[in-house]
């Protein structure tokens, strides 16, 4: 699968309202109907001292994603964020309804570290929970992942039809996107500058760069 692009971006935006009003049944998300939502809250690791911000933009449906945090991601913590040199804060692209979803579930076990938990189950096993592309069974496997990782079945039916919280992830998203410019996942905005996607060792340079400018 190819990285998302500005025009998949500006289909969820005119496809936003469709996707929170089609409910496709009890069993899967949105099964309540869409109301004014609470404010969505930054997923933030690290320092609010650090002297660099890195802020990364990226879809849980998205395989460059998924391999941006099995292969680059652990680095970046353990080296920079754990360090208190990066303030690091995750921002949820929702290029397709399931991509959302599995933000929703990320979330449902809240916005600290165990969020970050979650969200790598999610990205270890996105060929398996995304497979064959049928809304039910991804609903489904969703809500495994939920399970295994310590959420209830009534809290994750809680959070997969909170319609509400759903609507205002899809307004946060378009507002963070407007603003950042962002057309493709993933993508980092460090100290204000957006950055595609890159390997290890650019992002480690441009990181150097900055602590020591």
């Amino acid at each position: 699968m190819q990285r998302r692009t500005l025009l998949a971006g500006l289909m969820l935006t005119a496809a936003a309202g469709a996707i929170l009003a089609a409910l496709p049944g009890a069993r899967l998300p949105f099964a309540a109907e869409a109301q004014e939502g609470p404010a969505i809250e930054d997923i933030v690791l690290g320092s609010a001292d650090a002297p660099v911000e890195v802020i990364e933009y990226a879809s849980f449906t998205c395989p460059h994603c998924a391999n941006f945090h099995k292969n680059v991601f652990p680095r970046l913590k353990a080296d920079y964020i754990d360090t208190g040199k990066v303030r690091f804060v995750y921002r949820e692209v929702y290029f397709d309804r399931f991509g959302l979803w599995a933000a929703m579930v990320a979330r449902c076990g809240g916005t600290g570290e165990r969020y970050f938990a979650i969200a790598e189950m999610i990205y270890d096993r996105q060929q398996q929970w995304t497979a064959g592309g049928d809304p039910a069974a991804i609903a489904a496997n969703l809500r495994t992942i939920g399970k295994v990782a310590g959420l209830t079945e009534d809290r994750l039916e809680a959070c997969l039809t909170d319609g509400a919280t759903a609507q205002a992830m899809v307004q946060t998203w378009e507002q963070h996107r407007e603003r950042d410019g962002i057309d493709s996942t993933p993508s980092f905005v460090i100290d204000g500058q957006k950055h595609s996607n890159m390997p290890w060792e650019e992002f480690k340079r441009i990181l150097d760069e900055r602590l020591q400018g």
